[in-house]
């Protein structure tokens, strides 16, 4: 059986225009993207929902969460940020107790249509269910304007599943959910960060915040391309409130460079930005309950005669229910699609069974 095209870490356009009749899902490759990627920007609003999708739906973080040292004994440039997030969070609570997560929330998306405008196509409402089992599995399901869509981690594989092109394995390394870093898990986010570069000071949305860096190495960029799309990098900003200590905004850029033999290459640079508020405790933890993100795509390249393409999205969300250690959460609700584990040698499988994972 043939592998499953791989999650693109761009807008696909094959996900953004309609699909032949005739063609097979699993035949669609980086070529089938390259021959159609030039329509993105220009396609009529009917396929703002797809795209909307493809983006913010459920966009992975660009690193793992690795096993790290307990947040007291944790010794790095960020450790004093660390420290007063951790304590503002109440996160220390969780330590060593936490098996798993569940929220629950509500999501707006739309499309503006130029990048100094207020203007917007219609906002497309839906809503979403997550569920975590940590440190790596988790599983989402996110409904907006009549599509669905699924995407997960077991821990050994990460995959999306859209219902135009079915399901996609992830290329590179399992990582988290970015939507668990949006102020939903400050157990994640105090292990992550707390290896982040300190980079300084900024003002931001009225508030005074110290700045952490995070980016994914060379070696996980390299497993995230193939030889028409290279992932040149990935930079991840947090920006903690001196003040109450709280993770107030996070920004996510990266960049990718397309080409296929024959052609000039084609960069698309992707940042999204998300802003936390309303922040609530839940069993003594304080948790973000509401948010706004908002992306902005460029496109730009030699062979774009009218100079870069820039689009604009944004999404609103809500959180309305959040609990810790929920009562029947095992492993098997986080095993991939029957059709997804075949594409995985049979070793694979079998690991995915093991009592290790349970």
């Amino acid at each position: 059986m043939s592998r499953l095209a791989p999650l693109s870490e761009v807008p696909n356009g094959d996900e953004a225009e309609e699909m032949s009749t005739n063609c097979s899902k699993k035949s669609q490759t980086w070529r089938n993207w390259l021959r159609t990627h030039l329509s993105l920007f220009s396609m009529h609003k009917k396929s703002d929902l797809r795209i909307l999708l493809s983006v913010l739906a459920c966009p992975l973080f660009p690193v793992s969460v690795l096993p790290k040292l307990p947040i007291s004994q944790v010794s790095s440039s960020a450790e004093y940020i660390i420290q007063h997030f951790a304590a503002a969070t109440g996160c220390r609570k969780l330590e060593g107790m936490l098996k798993n997560m569940y929220v629950s929330g509500k999501v707006a998306m739309s499309m503006v249509d130029e990048l100094d405008s207020t203007s917007s196509s219609v906002t497309e409402k839906g809503c979403f269910v997550m569920w975590q089992m940590f440190p790596d599995k988790w599983l989402i399901e996110l409904a907006v304007g009549g599509h669905k869509i699924v995407a997960g981690s077991d821990g050994n594989v990460a995959w999306r599943h859209t219902p135009w092109l079915g399901a996609h394995a992830a290329k590179g390394g399992v990582r988290p959910l970015r939507r668990a870093f949006q102020g939903l898990d400050p157990m994640a986010i105090s292990a992550v960060f707390s290896e982040a570069e300190y980079i300084g000071e900024k003002h931001i949305m009225g508030t005074d915040c110290f700045v952490l860096k995070l980016y994914a190495n060379h070696e996980d960029l390299a497993e995230r391309s193939d030889n028409t799309a290279e992932m040149i990098k990935h930079v991840m900003f947090g920006y903690f409130s001196q003040r109450s200590g709280l993770l107030v905004c996070l920004e996510d850029s990266y960049l990718t460079r397309i080409q296929y033999p024959g052609s000039s290459p084609t960069y698309w640079e992707t940042t999204m930005c998300t802003r936390m508020e309303d922040y609530r405790g839940v069993e003594g933890v304080m948790i973000a309950h509401s948010g706004y993100s908002s992306v902005i795509i460029t496109r730009f390249g030699d062979n774009l005669r009218l100079g870069p393409a820039v689009t604009r999205m944004e999404e609103s969300y809500v959180i309305d229910d959040l609990a810790f250690n929920v009562p029947g959460l095992s492993f098997d609700c986080f095993i991939p699609p029957e059709h997804l584990q075949k594409d995985y040698p049979e070793e694979h499988i079998e690991f995915w069974r093991s009592p290790w994972h349970q």
